[in-house]
C-alpha cells in the first residue's frame, strides 16, 4: 500500500492572497462543535513544532472520528494510503489569517501576519515560501 504525506521542510506558508482577516485570529465554534480549523488551531497554537503536518492532520481525523490511540496504527496506514490535503488548504491559512512554518524536521507551528515571526519566515531566503490556496477561483 503506498502511503503519501503532506509535509513540508523548511517552508513558510503565507496566508492566501484573497484571505479577509489582517491577523491571525481563533476559528469560532460553530453550533458547539469543533471543526477542522478548531481543532488544528488548538493543537498548533498550544504545541508549537511538536507536530508533522502529517501528525496534526491524522490527529484532528482521529478526535473527529474518535479513534482510540490502540487504533492509530492501523487508522494511520489506510488514511495516508489516499491523498490527503496539504495545509495549504486549511482554512488557518485561507480564512483565518495564519502563515504556518514547517521546520527543517517537518515540524509546524503557526504566526499570524504582522508578526515578527511572520515577517522573519515570509522573508527569509532558506525557506521555500509558498502561499495558501486561494478560497475563491480567479
Amino acid at each position: 500500500m503506498k502511503t503519501h504525506t503532506t509535509s513540508y521542510f523548511n517552508t513558510f506558508i503565507i496566508v492566501a492572497d484573497d484571505c479577509q482577516a489582517r491577523s491571525g485570529i481563533e476559528p469560532p465554534i460553530k453550533d458547539d462543535v469543533k471543526t477542522l480549523a478548531n481543532l488544528q488551531f488548538d493543537l498548533l497554537k498550544g504545541n508549537p513544532y511538536q507536530y508533522t503536518s502529517d501528525e496534526l492532520l491524522f490527529r484532528v481525523h482521529a478526535i473527529r472520528k474518535g479513534f482510540s490511540e490502540s487504533e492509530w496504527l492501523e487508522e494511520t496506514k489506510r488514511f495516508f494510503s489516499k491523498g490527503q490535503p496539504c495545509l495549504r488548504s486549511s482554512f488557518l491559512t485561507k480564512r483565518y489569517g495564519w502563515g504556518i512554518h514547517s521546520d527543517s524536521d517537518g515540524r509546524v507551528a503557526i504566526y499570524g501576519p504582522g508578526t515578527t515571526e511572520y515577517k522573519h519566515f515570509a522573508d527569509e531566503h532558506s525557506l521555500s515560501v509558498v502561499k495558501a490556496m486561494r478560497s475563491k477561483k480567479g
